[in-house]
Formats: C-alpha cells, structure tokens, sequence
C-alpha cells in the first residue's frame, strides 16, 4: 500500500515521517524523502517560488518514480510505502508557479497529467493542516509567509473540490497527528507504534 504526507512547507510533515520511521523502522515500510530537495541537491536545481519548467518536469518524474519504484518487489515482501510528498504537492506548487508566470502552461498541463495519471495511486494522502505549526526556516524551505499562504490556499481549493482518494486532515500537536495516523492505518490492518 501507498501513503503520503502533503501539505504547505514547514506544517510538520518531515517531523511525522522521521518519528514514524524512528518508531517503526522494524516495520515493513519504506520509508521515502520528500522529492523536492533531492531535485535542488542532485540537479541543483531552483525550488519553491523560483522553480522553473525543469524544476517541475524533475519533480513530477520523482513522483511517479516513488510510485512505481519496487512495486512489485514491495508487494511480495509485504513492505508498505510512505512518502514525504505526493504528486499533489508537485500538481499545487505547479499551479502557484504556472500563475505566476514560473512556468509555462505547458509545463503546468504535461505536471496536471502525470498527477491525473498518480492521484489514485495513494491509498492514503495525510494532509497536514498548517494551523498549529509555525514557519520556520531550516536553511532550504521557503520562508516567504505570502507564498506559504497562497500555496495552503492552493491547497484548500484542490481539498475542496475533491481531491478523489481519501485525504485525512492532520491538526494539533504531534502526538494528536500521530493518534489521528494510528487510526487511519488501523482500517488498514496495520498497526503502528506511535
């Protein structure tokens, strides 16, 4: 099975995969870092509001490389996937970017196909909400407060008008995150230690 974090930069979605893996490294997870920063180390490559056409290309095809890498391999062994990012995140920062005249409408439509072609991969998309937590800067996030803003609200606009898997909302302290996770995987027959 697939799951994913998404969410606006620095709403803790690093935090909650680093304490999973930490708690469950024994589990059969693969645990995934977020694409993004590996597309500004590996190509260095600009991200975040000074992303380009290539910078998105890059990232969506790292989405759809976490998708479909060990597929198989992953489902003989049992070994359940959890990503820092989805294509969701890629579709939203293409969005802002297209907008703004970042990158071009045919960048933004060949990014809106490849998530067209992942959005149903994900079992399940942890959204994590941005209320109770601050910007902070961590020397590669954004801390531009305007562009945090517009792309939660970027956000808000595909989570209302129906995102197509299921999407659990991610509020309050890390612990309640955690809970909340606990939860939903349960559904799942996965139990998780928190």
């Amino acid at each position: 099975m697939i799951f994913s974090f998404t969410g606006a930069q620095s709403t803790g979605k690093t935090t909650l995969l680093n304490h999973l893996h930490k708690c469950n490294g024994d589990y059969p997870f693969d645990f995934v870092p977020e694409v993004t920063r590996l597309v500004m180390r590996d190509y260095e490559m600009p991200i975040n509001e000074n992303g380009d056409d290539l910078t998105q290309m890059l990232i969506m095809t790292e989405h759809v490389r976490n998708v479909y890498r060990n597929k198989a391999n992953n489902l003989i062994r049992g070994v359940h996937q959890i990503f820092d990012r989805c294509a969701l995140d890629g579709i939203v920062y293409s969005l802002w970017l297209q907008h703004n005249d970042k990158i071009s409408r045919r960048c933004y439509d060949a990014c809106d196909l490849i998530y067209e072609e992942l959005k149903d991969k994900y079992d399940i998309i942890f959204y994590t909400s941005p209320d109770d937590v601050k910007l902070v800067d961590d020397g590669e996030r954004s801390v531009n407060v305007k562009f945090r803003n517009d792309i939660i609200n970027t956000f808000n606009i595909f989570l209302d008008r129906g995102y197509g898997g299921e999407v659990v909302v991610l509020k309050g302290s890390v612990e309640e995150r955690l809970k909340t996770i606990k939860s939903a995987l349960a559904e799942y027959n996965i139990d998780i230690k928190i």
